[in-house]
């Protein structure tokens, strides 16, 4: 299925990387090259494609160093299904926990949902004349539909009809009006409604009864089936009920509903598990969890390498039963990544880290990394606070460039002197520097604030010291 993702070459999705991730060049780098492999190898010859196999990443840094933020931007700038899941969560066969097969079912649930939102968009515009239709059945009933029990308003005709009153029908009586004035009323009733000026107004509309989603479902190797869609069957399936809402809302919910009923579900389940199969993504977070030191394995280790073992035959290709179908994964992408603090590796079993051939490692972060990460990334922290302040009104917020350098050093020696938690400690310095002032707006009065070094470093001078001497006594 082609994207626009797919038309980025790797210098482009590294400059979108770039936006909102520091450094890590290495590893931007790998993930660009592999993405823009699986493009190259769809334009292969077909007997060479199988045999192509995407070139899995493992990433290595400590934690908030980037790996995950790797991984959801990806997810955001891709069409591509993916899926991040935890490595910690998953447990070995006869365990309690999540069986590693679910990765490949979150997978198939995430490309159909992608693919389906694909094929709503493309019906939207019928489906936007359907509702209009709809509504102004509604608002404004023909004459074949007056005698029915099509939803009426009287709100939305005394505004049409200049401020006469519109007469009731009555079902019982025929409907007097030609069809000329019908006519009339009802494209009198479409121009507003084109125009936006009955967004207001309430009618009721038919709309289908959303199945509740607290059901029992069983579930078993991924072939699941929910208890309480039995009883909708029988109930006769496809509920419909009646709802009073605006017309903008109602606008919105029947152009969802008529856009589902133009689609072809099993078109999309077909293309869906296709798309999952050729250019699915799976990033495999934590993955340093579940190797085993060296050494002598008891206790916990045992069930580790039983996850390790479960896990290679879905890296290495197989097939996956989920509800909509088998699913191959033998050209699914996988990332490893983790922080490898207490494990290596080697600790992976041999068979594991064949399946992960190129090895990215991330860099801590420095004092001029934590400058450019609370400045430069279109979602920098200082861009998030000053945005947050100045909600209120007349508030200004300003750092000058000496307290943002003050602000970095701070967290990079509280990095050095207790755990490294790389950018992740910029939240913690940034709460606790501006805690005392958002708690003060709005009732204190003040407008201007200015964030400088001295502010800074007086709000940690008994927090942060140049040399932590506690760790010595005993």
């Amino acid at each position: 299925m082609e994207s626009k993702f797919y038309n980025m070459t790797p210098r482009d999705i590294v400059s979108e990387l770039d936006k909102y991730i520091i450094g890590q060049e290495g590893a931007k780098k790998s993930v660009a090259v592999a993405l823009r492999n699986r493009y190259r190898r769809s334009l292969v010859d077909e007997t060479m494609r199988d045999e192509i196999t995407p070139k899995n990443i493992l990433m290595m840094g400590p934690t908030g160093v980037g790996k995950t933020e790797i991984a959801r931007r990806l997810a955001k700038l891709m069409d591509a299904p993916f899926v991040k899941v935890e490595a910690s969560k998953f447990t070995e066969v006869g365990y309690v926990g999540r069986d590693v097969d679910s990765m490949v079912r979150d997978l198939v649930e995430t490309s159909i949902r992608i693919t389906k939102q694909k094929r709503l968009e493309e019906k939207y515009g019928v489906a936007e004349e359907i509702a209009e239709e709809k509504i102004l059945d509604a608002i404004a009933p023909g004459r074949k539909k007056q005698s029915g029990s099509g939803a009426t308003i009287k709100g939305p005709f005394d505004f049409i009809m200049g401020g006469r009153q519109q007469p009731e029908q009555n079902p019982e009586e025929p409907d007097t009006r030609t069809d000329s004035e019908v006519e009339l009323t009802r494209e009198q009733v479409r121009r507003q409604l084109k125009e936006g000026l009955l967004d207001e107004q309430y009618i009721e509309v038919e709309v289908a009864d959303q199945p509740k989603t607290n059901q029992l479902d069983v579930n078993e190797g991924g072939m699941g089936i929910a208890i309480g869609n039995i009883f909708d069957v029988m109930n006769g399936g496809n509920r419909k009920k009646k709802k009073k809402l605006r017309v903008r809302e109602a606008r919105k919910i029947l152009r969802e509903q008529e856009a589902a009923n133009l689609i072809d579900m099993d078109q999309v389940t077909t293309e869906a598990l296709e798309n999952a199969e050729q250019n699915g993504i799976i990033f495999i977070d934590e993955i340093d969890k579940i190797a085993s030191g060296s050494g002598f394995r008891s206790g916990a280790d045992v069930s580790r390498e039983g996850v390790q073992r479960d896990i290679l035959p879905i890296v290495e290709g197989s097939v996956v039963n989920t509800k909509y179908g088998p699913v191959k994964t033998d050209h699914v992408l996988f990332i490893g990544a983790g922080a490898f603090h207490t494990a290596k590796p080697t600790d992976l079993i041999p068979e594991l880290q064949g399946r992960f051939p190129i090895r990215v490692e991330l860099e801590n972060l420095t004092e001029d990394a934590f400058v450019s990460i609370l400045t430069i990334p279109e979602n920098a922290l200082i861009k998030q606070h000053k945005a947050l302040l100045e909600t209120e009104e007349g508030v200004s917020l300003t750092f000058s460039d000496e307290a943002v350098r003050e602000i970095a050093r701070i967290s990079f020696m509280a990095n050095e002197q207790a755990e490294n938690i790389g950018a992740r400690r910029l939240h913690t310095v940034m709460e606790k520097l501006l805690e005392d002032i958002a708690f003060g707006l709005p009732d204190n009065g003040e407008k201007e604030i200015l964030i400088d070094a001295d502010f800074v470093k007086n709000k940690f001078i008994d927090v942060i010291q140049a040399e932590d001497v506690s760790r010595y006594i005993l």
